[in-house]
């Protein structure tokens, strides 16, 4: 559990992946990387018709990437292989031919807000605030930039990554990046019972049709991402950034 898990559980035609880490759900790069692998896993598997992808807790849906991990990096190569972890996740869930309904029970921040731009249909609670923190880091949204602003738009997009502040969950429901917000738990939990029971008595191969209409114009991801990764692997070895996560640490 130090490094987090991924578990996969499949019961009629449901495919649900629950990740966790102790530390608020943040995302290091093999747990990143065991997310990619399961979700291309499910997406070969026909028995599948929909895929719920949650965090464990009732908390924070996902802290963003592991500074532990970012503060051991020293070297391009290295830099470049974490993020290229979250280019592999939200190219996994691009790509699965299966729709990915998001639970999002509480704030999320940094990668956490790309992968719940990722999914096919968001839900989320009131408590679910969003924030892109990236450029105080010094590295900047780049990596889960193209699967936010394809939810948000460019202007909302601009907005999140350069006052890296907190957005309400009602913000990010007006934005396109939530599809719903409830006020509980239990009131989102129905809506996603309500949409997935639906999803998994259809037609898998309408289904795989209509997702690669919703994600047309995006065929150029597995590239764009990894340049992405390129530039984020540069700045994350800066002075600027190794000295923000050592006293974001600190007083936390």
């Amino acid at each position: 559990m130090q490094n987090g898990k991924v578990e996969l559980k499949i019961n009629d035609h449901v495919a649900e992946i629950t990740f966790s880490h102790p530390k608020s759900n943040s995302l290091p790069g093999n747990l990143l990387r065991e997310m990619a692998d399961t979700i291309n896993e499910i997406s070969k598997n026909e028995e599948v018709s929909v895929v719920l992808l949650k965090s464990e807790g009732e908390k924070t849906f996902c802290a963003g990437a592991s500074f532990d991990e970012l503060l051991e990096i020293k070297d391009f190569e290295t830099g470049k292989h974490f993020f290229m972890g979250f280019a592999l996740l939200i190219n996994a869930m691009r790509k699965c031919p299966k729709f990915i309904i998001a639970r999002v029970q509480g704030k999320t921040v940094g990668g956490g807000v790309g992968v719940a731009s990722a999914a096919d249909y968001t839900i989320a609670t009131k408590a679910a605030s969003v924030k892109l923190s990236e450029l105080a880091l010094g590295i900047g949204p780049f990596v889960v930039g193209p699967a936010v602003k394809r939810k948000v738009g460019q202007a909302a997009f601009g907005e999140m990554s350069i006052d890296f502040d907190w957005h309400t969950a009602e913000w990010a429901e007006q934005k396109g990046l939530y599809t719903k917000v409830f006020d509980t738990i239990e009131e989102m939990d129905e809506k996603i019972d309500e949409i997935i029971n639906k999803l998994s008595r259809g037609s898998l191969e309408a289904m795989k049709q209509l997702k690669k209409v919703l994600w047309e114009g995006t065929e150029d991801w597995d590239e764009l991402l990894e340049k992405r990764a390129e530039i984020s692997g540069k700045l994350v070895l800066s002075d600027f950034t190794k000295r923000y996560i050592e006293s974001f640490k600190n007083k936390n």
